[in-house]
């Protein structure tokens, strides 16, 4: 599933990226696609798949997305450009199976000084994770497994 937001490179309060992809994710495409010239801080949430979760060890993980996801991302994106004072915001999330130590999300927001950045970046991650239907159906280390986010 791909669809790319890109916007010119002079605006202001835009989505530089917002896709939801089934391979690797790329921090170097994140941080280019929000670097402008306006912008003195960048900050990035990179989010890695861990090896437990709830007092459960994890061995992996697949994520499951409604076909309406991407879509809902990108308007994520957008509601948060509006209301943060960013310049530039990105996101990108994995869909498939991951494995420990893959990146599942990256997420990035530029703005003229650090704390917009920082703002706008938790705010981002924030209402993806709570807005956008991905749904994380973990293996356990037990065998058996269980599924997160479900509404």
């Amino acid at each position: 599933m791909q669809h790319e937001v890109r916007s010119d490179s002079t605006a202001v309060g835009v989505v530089a990226l917002a896709e939801i992809r089934e391979s690797a994710l790329s921090l170097d495409e994140v941080v280019e696609s929000v670097r402008h010239p306006s912008c003195g801080g960048i900050t990035v949430f990179l989010g890695v798949v861990r090896d437990h979760d709830r007092g459960q060890e994890v061995s992996a993980l697949d994520y499951s997305v409604h076909p309406s996801a991407e879509e809902r991302l990108r308007e994520v994106t957008e509601t948060v450009a509006a209301r943060s004072g960013a310049v530039r915001l990105a996101a990108l999330h994995r869909s498939g199976h991951l494995d420990i130590g893959d990146v599942a999300v990256v997420v990035a927001a530029s703005a003229a000084h650090r704390d917009a950045a920082f703002g706008a970046c938790r705010d981002l991650i924030d209402t993806l994770k709570a807005e956008v239907p991905i749904w994380k159906h973990q293996h356990l280390g037990d065998g058996g497994t269980e599924w997160v986010g479900l509404p």
